[in-house]
């Protein structure tokens, strides 16, 4: 695929996202795109279904029209947040949030899919754990790969976020609104202790009265950098999917709030977290785009597998996971809320994954 034909094609709102949901600032790109961690990734160390490579081929040479418009179109990204101590964003580090976004240029639509990071899927490499070890294993190539052969779709670029640069970009932005329930109030204080505190045991964490804001009421508040990073990474309030829905609120929230930030903000947002981002887009080719600016709302927020097609349970090597039913019936109902496509059929990569999915986790789940 040609990467840079594909980039001319993406506006403005993708990097709009990229500012809000990925705390990224398309200013900052523009006056100092040297100092992010930009990693090209070759066409080759990305992964994609045999079946959905031809296909993307054929229809790339069907599209020649001249006269249709370059902002228009399903675009997708990988978006990935990673708990980096030292700053380092590619191999080694497990991908604590990842996540499909789907941008479709005539509707203006935007779609969050969260894949859970426990779930069981081939890793990109034919080898099967884990979805989140492909971060770890082999960085962005290896788990853009990994989302490709378990989902039949074609995404060649990614932005991955520190949760520092998250913590930085709320805060430039003024904080942001979200609901906090009573039960996640203790949760949410423990994890910004852990964020700012110190342990001798690495369990029990103390930090200083002045080093964080306690939330302690329930209800619709503005939750500043430090509290929205905590919020969002609260699990023991429900379950892992749960988690990842407060990662898709913090997001949606962040985008509402960048509507109606200052010129000023945005920079400062921006310039916040270039040092925390790491990301394979191609700078140069989407500064044309600066001048289309759009209204884009989240349509679809959900989780993948889906609720009512997924199970869970505990194998020795590789601990508690989430496995797909059936990794091809989830498949077909993403590409229905992806594309509005109908009696989507699987590419036979995906049925002869699912066929070993279930070969290797039906012995051991919960129901």
């Amino acid at each position: 695929m040609d990467k840079k034909k594909w980039i001319r094609h993406l506006p403005l709102y993708i990097l709009e996202l990229v500012v809000l949901a990925a705390a990224i600032g398309a200013l900052y790109f523009v006056m100092h795109a040297t100092k992010a961690q930009k990693q090209q990734i070759k066409e080759g160390d990305i992964a994609v279904n045999e079946e959905i490579r031809q296909q993307f081929q054929n229809d790339t040479e069907e599209d020649q029209d001249p006269q249709k418009s370059n902002l228009s179109g399903i675009y997708q990204i990988a978006l990935f947040g990673v708990d980096t101590r030292d700053g380092s964003l590619g191999k080694g580090n497990r991908s604590d949030t990842i996540m499909i976004c789907s941008i479709d240029a005539d509707t203006h639509e935007v779609k969050l899919i969260s894949i859970y990071r426990d779930t069981y899927l081939n890793l990109g490499n034919d080898s099967y754990n884990k979805c989140n070890a492909a971060y770890a294993k082999g960085g962005p190539a290896q788990a853009i790969s990994m989302i490709n052969m378990n989902t039949d779709l074609y995404i060649t670029d990614y932005v991955t976020v520190g949760f520092e640069g998250l913590i930085k970009a709320v805060d430039a932005l003024g904080g942001v609104e979200l609901e906090v329930t009573e039960k996640e109030i203790p949760h949410l204080n423990n994890y910004q202790i852990c964020m700012v505190g110190t342990s001798e045991d690495g369990v029990n964490f103390t930090a200083q009265e002045d080093s964080y804001i306690p939330v302690t009421e329930p209800g619709v508040q503005t939750l500043n950098g430090l509290q929205a990073t905590a919020y969002c990474r609260i699990r023991y309030i429900g379950d892992d999917f749960q988690r990842a829905q407060r990662q898709r609120d913090l997001i949606t929230a962040m985008m509402e709030k960048c509507k109606t930030a200052s010129f000023n903000e945005l920079r400062l947002a921006a310039e916040a977290v270039v040092p925390y981002i790491s990301t394979s887009l191609d700078i140069n080719d989407i500064l044309t785009m600066l001048s289309v600016v759009g209204d884009y709302q989240v349509t679809v927020s959900d989780g993948f597998p889906f609720a009512g097609m997924r199970n869970g349970g505990t194998k020795g090597g590789v601990g508690a996971f989430v496995v797909p039913v059936d990794l091809k019936t989830n498949v077909v109902k993403l590409h229905e809320l992806l594309y509005d496509q109908q009696d989507y059929e699987p590419s036979e990569e995906v049925k002869a994954y699912s066929k070993i999915i279930k070969e290797d986790t039906d012995a051991y789940l919960k129901y």
